[in-house]
């Protein structure tokens, strides 16, 4: 199986806080899964922990490679730029990732890179995949917490994920 590619500086084990959370799922395909991911109007209604995303430049709400864009979750208000987008193709995973962060000092900045891939399977199946690293106070405090805030709202992303997709 495919795995995310990582800006060195957020290779997970190296960050204040990492988290995966994957799924395979039965009888849907990555062409399928995608639409459902890229458009980020549909996020809320499959997601509850994000709101108010909105684009820079006019552009969105369909994510692109250097689409920048800012959205809340956890509470914080995230801006973000993608820096890798690659829809599926035959053979190919989907990918996509975005560097985000909070601006703030020492006590508050946030940086993150949150990556996607979503990959077909044999036997009619698709693997859906999300991870984030995370550097700053906040993802510190976030790695205490048990259990991680940040793992239980990305499995409901990734479960809403494929259950979006399912009722298309």
């Amino acid at each position: 199986m495919s795995d995310i590619i990582w800006p060195e500086q957020y290779l997970p084990g190296s960050t204040d806080n990492y988290v995966s959370n994957e799924i395979i799922v039965k009888g849907l395909r990555a062409d399928q899964v995608w639409p459902q991911l890229n458009d980020t109007s549909a996020w809320p209604t499959y997601y509850g922990n994000v709101s108010d995303i909105r684009f820079h430049d006019g552009k969105g709400p369909a994510l692109g490679l250097g689409a920048r864009f800012r959205f809340t979750t956890f509470s914080f208000p995230v801006e973000a730029e993608v820096t890798e987008y690659e829809p599926p193709a035959p053979g190919k995973p989907a990918r996509v990732a975005w560097h985000g962060w909070v601006e703030g000092d020492a006590a508050t900045r946030l940086d993150v890179h949150h990556a996607w891939l979503i990959e077909d399977l044999s036997g009619g199946r698709v693997r859906i995949l999300t991870q984030e690293t995370q550097t700053g106070q906040p993802a510190r405090d976030l790695a205490q917490t048990r259990p991680n805030p940040m793992l239980n709202a990305h499995q409901e992303w990734i479960e809403g994920l494929a259950a979006a997709a399912r009722r298309k």
